[in-house]
Parts: C-alpha cells; structure tokens; sequence
C-alpha cells in the first residue's frame, strides 16, 4: 500500500530528479564551507571560519529543506552522497573567491529548477522553490561583498587582519527592508 502511495505524486520525474540532485549540491556546499573554515582555523582567520561554519549549517539547512519537501510530496529523496571538495587554498582571497564561484553555481542550478517547473507546469514545486531564489540573492551577496573587500583594502599583512574583522560585520538587507544592502555599522 505504502509503495502504491508512493507513486501517486503530482511531481513528475524528471523534477524529483534535479530536486534530488539540488539536495546532493546543497550536501557538497556545506561541505566546501567546512573544509574552508577548517582552512582558516588552521591559518588564524578566526572570524572568516566562523563565518564559514555559519554556510555550512545554512547550506545543510538548505538541503534538509529540500529533502523533507521531496518526501512530504510522495517522492524518494535520496541520501547525497558527497564528494571530493577542496581543502587547500593559496590565500585567504582564494577562499572568499571560490565560496563566490560556488554561490554562482548554486543559484544556477536553482534558476535551472525553477525553469524545469514553468515548464512541466508545477507550479507548487515553483513557488517552494522561490525561497531558494530569494536565499542566492542574499548568499551571493555576502560572499561578492567579502572578495571586495580584498580589492578595496588589499591582500596582504594588516589588509587581511582587517578584513577578517570586517568578514562578521558583512550583513545583506532586502531592498524595500530600510536599506538596499550593506555592511552593519
């Protein structure tokens, strides 16, 4: 009975498919942003790991989301299996850079679902998926905001300790929300 059940579900296949696959994206973001707080631990950057342990939980969140909402609608949401992720970087820079490279990835691959749905006209799977698109705007923000920083203020001796002391403060607000984005005070 249960098996019968679980075929009856308005979401076709290939849409729990690249569901399937964003969780197993999401699993390898959260990934990523461990080993680069593990990389800024061991390199003294004490506020940017802490700041990558943060992506790592929210990214694990988003996978967790996306899970339940493939299970709660009938379907088989698969356990991802992760795999390799980089763990050493030449700068601190790098880190920042390749944490945007990822953001940029993963917005991507939710534009492509959000597509996938219009087309197979499911529209429920469409309007979960707008949180996702509301949550890249605001990740890709932070993370192009923390490169910047290297350009404006440098990449070398008292230029990072300065920018891993900025690295907290980096907050994106929502236009419309009392400002149009920017770093807290």
């Amino acid at each position: 009975m249960k098996d019968l059940m679980r075929q009856r579900t308005s979401i076709k296949p290939e849409i729990i498919d690249i569901l399937n696959e964003q969780v197993r994206i999401e699993a390898t973001a959260s990934a990523a942003y461990l080993a680069m707080a593990a990389w800024c631990d061991q390199h003294g950057w004490d506020n940017s790991a802490d700041h990558f342990y943060t992506q790592a939980d929210e990214e694990r969140m988003h996978m967790l989301k996306l899970f339940r909402y493939v299970s709660d609608m009938g379907a088989a949401a698969i356990s991802p299996q992760v795999g390799e992720v980089q763990h050493d970087f030449s700068t601190l820079k790098e880190v920042f850079e390749t944490a945007l490279d990822n953001e940029i990835h993963v917005t991507e691959s939710i534009n492509k679902i959000v597509v996938a749905c219009r087309n197979a006209n499911d529209f429920a799977t469409e309007s979960f998926m707008q949180w996702y698109v509301q949550e890249q705007v605001e990740e890709e923000y932070v993370a192009r905001r923390a490169v910047e920083l290297f350009d404006i203020m440098g990449d070398s001796g008292m230029d990072l300790i300065l920018i891993d002391e900025r690295i907290p403060k980096i907050v994106y607000q929502e236009a419309g929300a009392g400002a149009e984005g920017g770093e807290e005070a």
